[in-house]
């Protein structure tokens, strides 16, 4: 990221509510893609099934995963995430393709960037930032897979910082803004992936400014190792974040609680990108863009974020009635006390 785009990001966050983009899965669910378009001309020969396996779409079907950028850059958001959500080798190992992970990092992150730029030439008063994603990997380092071996593990923490700094880097090369640590459900994973993005960053002489978003599992207000938000937040602010918060497992409603907790506390800014409802008996996400509009816009109202957007089943409908509910409302103030580098996001994380 140049000197001039993080000043922009900076800029942009000071001035009002940023908009991040809405579901991935959602819409590449939508185009029924057969075992074929996964595999495209490049894996047409591949030895096992890759349907399912949409990071690849980043390779097989770029143009396909470019006009989601583009739709929902088109419905008002300021920041895209890459198609990397199961981009790392350990995730890549269900279809075979550990090798193919860094590859596929660095197409997704051209890819957004692409539609990135582009919006951005349009409106130049608007820029547009793409967050290279790092997803949570398929495996916990904090819980046993087992209930009868209670010890057991079945990834190091040393194997996911492995996993993750090669997609730091590939993500890096094509170009990404920000890093974002998303969906965060074991915070020894999140530890392990910041521990990874500082080795990179320490390694290429430069960094970027680090989005950390965890999950609630479910009602009770904890992640799945077992935290509150609150602990979350506490036990991963070392990073200096430029942005710290919540997405996914919860709809708008049953998620404003534990926003209004981070808010609370955060010396950052503070995100939060809800599903849309709670999934029906179909697995399938009811609430409509309206109303998941309203909440956002009362949390927007009540000061509690900087940066909102839409998780599973959002759709760049969702995202356009976002931006309309927070358009004009003030972001949140970050505490006085915050240091300016923290803003920033680019601050060596504490040792």
């Amino acid at each position: 990221m140049s000197n001039t785009t993080l000043t922009q990001l900076r800029d942009a966050a000071a001035k009002r509510v940023l908009v991040l983009d809405g579901a991935m899965g959602t819409m590449i669910q939508q185009h029924a893609l057969s075992e074929d378009d996964y595999r495209g001309e490049a894996y047409a020969d591949w030895h096992c099934d890759v349907k399912g396996n949409n990071d690849l779409l980043s390779v097989t079907q770029p143009e396909l995963i470019y006009q989601i950028h583009c739709d929902y850059l088109e419905a008002g958001a300021d920041i895209i995430e890459t198609n990397t959500f199961n981009a790392t080798t350990i995730a890549m190992a269900d279809y075979d393709m550990q090798a193919q992970s860094a590859d596929i990092n660095r197409a997704a992150a051209r890819v957004a960037r692409r539609a990135a730029d582009e919006f951005t030439a349009k409106t130049p008063d608007k820029p547009r930032f793409v967050a290279g994603v790092l997803g949570p990997t398929n495996r916990t380092a904090s819980i046993s897979p087992d209930v009868n071996d209670p010890g057991k593990r079945n990834v190091s923490f040393d194997e996911l910082v492995t996993a993750y700094a090669e997609s730091v880097n590939a993500l890096m090369d094509g170009g990404v803004d920000i890093i974002m640590l998303e969906t965060i459900f074991d915070t020894l994973n999140a530890k392990a992936a910041a521990f990874a993005v500082e080795t990179v960053f320490e390694e290429r002489q430069t960094r970027l400014p680090v989005m950390v978003s965890g999950t609630i599992t479910d009602a009770s207000g904890r992640t799945l190792s077992g935290q509150t938000s609150e602990a979350f937040y506490y036990s991963m602010r070392h990073i200096n974040p430029l942005s710290f918060g919540l997405n996914c497992a919860l709809g708008p409603d049953l998620l404003r609680q534990y926003v209004e907790e981070l808010s609370a506390v955060s010396e950052c800014l503070v995100s939060a990108h809800p599903n849309a409802g709670l999934p029906n008996e179909f697995g399938e996400y009811d609430m409509e863009g309206p109303e998941m509009a309203a909440h956002i816009g009362e949390w927007a109202e009540s000061g509690l974020v900087n940066i909102v957007g839409g998780c599973c089943g959002s759709t760049p409908s969702h995202i356009r009635d976002i931006a309309d509910a927070v358009a004009g409302k003030a972001p949140r103030q970050v505490p006085h006390f915050a240091p300016k580098m923290r803003l920033a996001g680019l601050e060596p994380f504490v040792h």
